[in-house]
């Protein structure tokens, strides 16, 4: 099965999400669904059903205290070739470290972890540097939220839109 950890958007924050979204500039596309905003912290790829037991067992073991979050900024990954828009999540990176750290032994480690929560996947933009000025005008509200947990999921791809099923949620302390 096709797997990944993640953290949750909360309702009230995913319907400013949607917000953005639609006030982001024009491009040739398709909008993350409502049903699908999260921050992936760590992409494991097609795990087998006793892989994903083991990887339970490891996650189990994470101790780590519950945090506050804030979505604070809009991007891309690169502006020459823009294929996500993404939003910055913050306080995101020592919980990722320590599932890298707890997943050692199945995955290497990120090279370099960027909490970023995708918006939109892009086809085409007309004029890239009038897209990347209007983006820098987008307004982000104020979106603090706690993160209490952490999920493994798998991911079911269809011809319409992935389906994230959640295998198991992690609270933190």
């Amino acid at each position: 099965m096709r797997t990944f950890i993640s953290i949750n958007i909360p309702e009230k924050i995913k319907r400013k999400i949607i917000e953005i979204q639609d006030k982001l500039p024009e491009f040739v596309g398709k909008k993350t669904e409502r049903q699908n905003l999260h921050l992936t912290l760590k992409f494991l790829g097609e795990v087998s059903e006793e892989r994903a037991e083991q990887m339970k067992e490891e996650l189990k073991k994470i101790n780590f205290p519950r945090f506050e979050s804030e979505i604070d900024s809009p991007g891309v990954f690169n502006e020459n070739f823009i294929k996500i828009i993404w939003l910055h999540m913050t306080n995101c990176g020592e919980l990722q470290k320590e599932i890298d750290n707890a997943l050692s032994e199945f995955f290497s480690k990120e090279d370099r972890f960027m909490s970023h929560l995708t918006i939109a996947r892009v086809k085409n933009i007309k004029d890239k540097r009038r897209f990347l000025e209007q983006l820098k005008k987008v307004k982000i509200p104020n979106m603090k939220f706690a993160v209490e947990d952490f999920h493994l999921k798998k991911s079911i791809l269809t011809e319409k839109e992935p389906i994230y099923e959640i295998i198991e949620t992690y609270n933190l302390k």
